[in-house]
Parts: C-alpha cells; structure tokens; sequence
C-alpha cells in the first residue's frame, strides 16, 4: 500500500475545511433538534480562520500544518468545539511531527491518539453518542483495510462507508454527553452533528482524494 503524500495530506485538511463551511446551516439544523443549534456556525468560525491564514501556516511537514489548524480551531471555535476539534489537529500533530508521508498505520496511530486525547479533554468515551463513534469506526476501517492490503484510494473509500454509516449506527443510540446529553431518552432516534460531520468530510474526503 502507498503512502499518503503530503500534498494528499493539505488536500483533506483543505477538504474538512470546505465541508464544514459548506453545511454550516446544515449542521446547525441538526444541531437545533436536541441542541443550541451553533455546531455549525462554531465549527465554520474555527475552519474560516484555518482558509483565511492558510498560506501562513508551517507546510514544512504533515504535522506542522496540523498543529497550526489545531492552535486556529482551539482558539476561534466557540463552546465544546473548540477543545475537541483543536484537540484532534493537536494529537495528530503531534503524531505525524516532522513527517511529509504517512503509512496507514502512522495515519491509525495518529487518530487513536487523538480519539485518546478528546476522551481526556470532555471525559466522553466510545459509545457515548458523539463524533467519537465516528472517528472510531474509521479507525477500524482502516486497520481492516490495512490487513487486507488494499489500496490507500479504497482505504478511504472503505473509511468514509463506515465514518458515513456510524451515523445511522448511533441513531438509535441515548446521546450521553454534550447538549443532547440532557435530553435523556429523547435523544433516541436523532442525529448527532459531529457523528454527521465526520461521516460527511470522510466521505468529501474520499471523493477529493480520488479526483486529484
């Protein structure tokens, strides 16, 4: 299996960049339902920052350009967004420091770390209805993909399959933190917005990757 290029890298941040100012009413739709409807407007104030300062930012390595996102995200995403997505930049920073490829398996232990790391920022865990269920089912895609030996195109093509289908895995699911958290069993049967979001920046993701 190839490893992902840097230039492949910048094209997913560039890419989750896009989704989440593209489906900023969206995901603030979804948020309204059980929430305060500002996921969307949080996460598009932290990612149009990340736009605007792009050319500004370290492209010495993979890692570097993610810790300048994570240093934007954490300081101009507003609520809970801003610690959980800056802390998932951080982690993967940090993994991928001084690095301008990437093996599936750096790419696994990267996002492990950062799955890690957001549980010890919000004290949420896997199973508590939150885009970690979606971070986590990309993960396993991965590390089936990466047994099966398949291509790093059909890798994320598998990834963004599971990531977009966590969405409908955790429907049925009692939202156990964050906003929704407090509405108790009526959280059953709706939508988590940062499950949507990973499921639909996979899935942007995977498109880009097999365009360029």
């Amino acid at each position: 299996m190839e490893n992902l290029t840097q230039a492949q890298a910048e094209l997913i941040v560039a890419t989750i960049a896009d989704t989440a100012l593209a489906n900023e009413a969206y995901f603030s739709e979804l948020d309204a339902v059980m929430g305060d409807a500002d996921f969307g407007t949080s996460l598009a104030s932290g990612f149009k920052v990340v736009k605007a300062n792009w050319e500004t930012y370290d492209h010495s390595s993979i890692g570097a350009l993610l810790l300048n996102v994570s240093s934007a995200l954490t300081s101009n995403t507003g609520g809970c967004s801003g610690p959980v997505w800056g802390t998932l930049f951080m982690r993967t920073g940090i993994a991928f420091r001084g690095k301008t490829e990437l093996s599936l398996g750096e790419i696994i232990a990267g996002l492990e770390s950062a799955i890690e790391g957001i549980m010890k920022r919000g004290g949420a865990k896997l199973g508590d209805k939150t885009l970690l269920d979606a971070l986590d089912a990309v993960v396993n895609s991965y590390k089936a993909s990466l047994e099966a030996d398949v291509s790093l195109p059909e890798a994320f093509d598998n990834a963004a399959e599971a990531a977009y289908q966590s969405r409908e895995t955790t429907k049925g699911w009692v939202a156990m933190r964050g906003r929704q958290s407090f509405t108790g069993d009526r959280s059953i049967g709706t939508y988590d917005p940062g499950i949507v979001a990973i499921g639909d920046m996979a899935k942007a993701i995977a498109a880009a990757l097999r365009a360029a």
